[in-house]
């Protein structure tokens, strides 16, 4: 069993930046990958970035390519979103999420475990 633990989001105005945090149970990494989505209303949960099997690659959504940063700390265990030039369209509930194996890392349905979420609000 993974347990995940996101934190760090808030309300920040258009062009801030913000850090998310997902906290994971011990030796997730050796066996998962991690990855973040988020949900805005009334709109289906949709890929923000995720590490390859591996970990040796990460993969990053057009809409946030150049602006997230997605990174790890193997000592502690967590995962880390940095979002910087946030727009109002980055407004969602931000989660993170674990996935056994290779393959489909932008596919929510391919990932079994998710944290509770963190609301990130971006005003203009």
């Amino acid at each position: 069993q993974v347990q995940l633990v996101e934190s760090g989001g808030g309300l920040v105005q258009a062009g801030g930046s913000l850090r998310l945090s997902c906290a994971t149970s011990g030796r997730t990494f050796s066996r998962y990958a991690v990855g973040w989505f988020r949900q805005a209303p009334g709109k289906e949960r949709a890929f923000v970035a995720a590490f390859s099997w591996s970990g040796g690659s990460t993969y990053y959504a057009d809409s946030v390519k150049g602006r997230f940063t997605i990174s790890r700390d193997n000592a502690k265990n967590t995962v880390y979103l940095q979002m910087n030039n946030l727009r109002p369209e980055d407004t969602a509930v931000y989660y993170c999420a674990a996935r056994e194996g290779p393959g489909s890392h932008n596919y929510p349905t391919r990932y079994a475990y998710w944290g509770q979420g963190t609301q990130v609000t971006v005003s203009s």
